[in-house]
């Protein structure tokens, strides 16, 4: 895990996504330290986190990551990292201020009226995964970036987080690709009483745009804000827009003006 600052500000916890580690914020960082007291835990079997259950499971990967919630903390999930940090504010609503779901998804896989991912992709993941490790993370951050006006950067950066930790474990890298896979969290999120905030990349293709509809009629109460030219990594490509998106959730959540998500409905 790795401490960004500690003090009176905030709290923020940020978890990245599949195949990545927490030196994936590094870039990011000094305009979040501005307003944030920033924790960048790893998820089980990535980065520095050498302990990771066996099966990868979302209760056993929830609880690994329990101790790294500060009271009253704002949990930012990426990718892979929303849907955990989704699990994580169902199970401990007490101890998250809000949610805020970054090119994330409850249920990433395309369903009925649920626009996602197809299967024959993920399967496609699954099996080259078994057979090359780094070719098929390579791929999946191409993936991620296309569409950003900064693709080749996009990439770059992405990369040099990856090789600045050590290689996920294959566990985690199998087990993360099940949870894209067949995790459904819809019926959590439409459950959740504390603030929810979602923000998606006009030119996603993992986590397209059009989920925005899908996701209000789950839950209605989620505050959306799009980012018109990014793509799967909004922070990296636009890192001050994305800041800022941060930083106005902030003041909607600690001023005298803040709502109350559970009651008041605004």
């Amino acid at each position: 895990m790795a401490v960004i600052t500690e003090s009176r500000k905030p709290s923020l916890v940020l978890l990245h996504g599949w195949g990545m580690n927490h030196a994936v914020w590094q870039q990011w960082l000094p305009l979040l330290e501005q307003h944030w007291a920033v924790k960048t835990p790893d998820l089980p079997g990535f980065g520095e986190s050498g302990q990771y259950p066996e099966p990868y499971q979302l209760d056993a990967v929830c609880q690994q990551l329990e101790t790294e919630l500060p009271e009253s903390s704002v949990l930012c999930g990426w990718s892979l990292g929303g849907l955990v940090a989704l699990a994580l504010a169902a199970r401990h609503p007490k101890r998250v201020k809000a949610l805020v779901l970054l090119a994330a998804s409850p249920c990433f896989m395309s369903q009925a009226g649920w626009p996602g991912m197809a299967a024959t992709m993920f399967q496609q993941f699954q099996q080259q995964l078994s057979q090359n490790i780094n070719q098929t993370i390579q791929r999946f951050l191409a993936i991620q970036a296309m569409g950003s006006p900064s693709a080749r950067e996009d990439i770059k950066c992405l990369r040099q987080a990856i090789l600045q930790q050590p290689v996920p474990q294959q566990v985690a890298l199998e087990g993360g690709l099940a949870l894209l896979a067949g995790t459904d969290l819809r019926h959590e999120l439409s459950q959740l009483k504390l603030p929810v905030f979602a923000g998606f990349g006009r030119l996603d293709t993992l986590v397209p745009v059009a989920l925005t509809d899908a996701l209000l009629t789950c839950q209605p109460k989620v505050l959306v804000h799009r980012f018109e030219h990014a793509s799967h990594a909004p922070f990296i490509s636009h890192p001050h827009e994305t800041a800022a998106w941060l930083h106005s959730i902030q003041q909607s959540l600690f001023t005298e003006k803040a709502f109350n998500f559970g009651q008041n409905g605004q």
